[in-house]
């Protein structure tokens, strides 16, 4: 086995993760979770995303949140970032202070249509917005369903190469691809991220893999035998896409954290600090998590 010795861990759970709880979840907490999160070692997060409130209600602290944590670790190394869906979001993200801002289309055009209310061609136009009007800004594209669509089924890997090529001519940073329901299978994903890769290397790639079928780990493992080292995950399994049906949550930061101690590639995260966040939110927020990790008998067998 072949692979990279050090893994970027990209940490979506305060985005991600929370995006779909119906409850009201104090924006304290919020900032707490995010601090705990670097404080475990996290240091690239994905935080908020700067979208309507009508759509997603519990980001409507997007403002503050990211105020706030900017205030607090600007100058400590985290790489903090935001989702946003429009110029509008991507202004707003900018005016608080980020330089740094993932926007997502998807590869089918109906999944795009149910996302964001646009077919594929005007989110490549808003793109195009945000390019000319932030010249600056850095933009990590995410290709939801990259592997599979709740409304298509398949998804070619024509439709995803095309979709980074137009993204790519107009001006990205980074490329992302999504398992947005979780339907990816290990030879599924070597195979794309191998293609990816050849046809943009210079554009750095990360993949967002859901646990929907329990092929989480597996397929980040065949992600990294294709040469892939950024792996987006969430804290305790948290999240899903809301405008996905079947979407269940995504793979567990600690569970990726965990399994990459055991082969020994460097993640320089604490997964022990990372289960007692997963324990914290499972007792405020009265939830059972996805998590392995957080399940395990730590007296029995120890966490490595």
């Amino acid at each position: 086995m072949k692979f990279h010795k050090q893994i970027e861990i990209v940490e979506v759970g305060p985005r991600d993760g929370l995006q779909n709880l119906k409850d009201w979840i104090p924006t304290e907490f919020k900032i707490k979770l995010i601090n705990d999160l670097i404080a475990a070692g996290i240091n690239t997060m994905e935080m908020t995303s700067f979208v309507h409130p009508k759509a997603i209600p519990q980001m409507k602290d997007a403002e503050t949140v990211t105020k706030t944590v900017i205030g607090q670790f600007i100058d400590k190394g985290a790489r903090i970032f935001a989702l946003v869906p429009n110029l509008r979001g991507a202004k707003i993200a900018d005016e608080c202070g980020l330089k740094e801002i993932t926007y997502v289309v998807s590869a089918s055009e109906k999944h795009n249509l149910a996302n964001i209310n646009r077919t594929v061609e005007q989110s490549l136009d808003e793109l195009a917005k945000i390019r000319t009007e932030l010249p600056n800004i850095q933009i990590r594209l995410d290709v939801a369903t990259a592997f599979g669509c709740p409304f298509l089924g398949d998804v070619s890997e024509d439709l995803v190469i095309n979709l980074i090529k137009a993204a790519a001519d107009i001006g990205i940073n980074t490329i992302t691809l999504c398992d947005t329901i979780g339907v990816a299978n290990p030879k599924q994903v070597y195979e794309l991220s191998q293609k990816v890769s050849k046809e943009f290397p210079n554009l750095p790639l990360g993949l967002h893999l859901h646990d929907t079928r329990g092929m989480g780990l597996a397929n980040y493992l065949a992600a990294m035998e294709a040469g892939i080292s950024i792996f987006e995950t969430s804290i305790g399994g948290l999240g899903g896409c809301p405008f996905a049906p079947g979407a269940a949550g995504n793979t567990a930061t600690e569970d990726l954290v965990n399994m990459l101690n055991g082969i020994g590639v460097e993640t320089n995260i604490d997964v022990n600090k990372l289960v007692d966040i997963s324990r914290v939110i499972e007792d405020t927020l009265e939830m059972k998590l996805t998590s392995h990790m957080v399940n395990v008998n730590t007296s029995c067998t120890g966490i490595q």
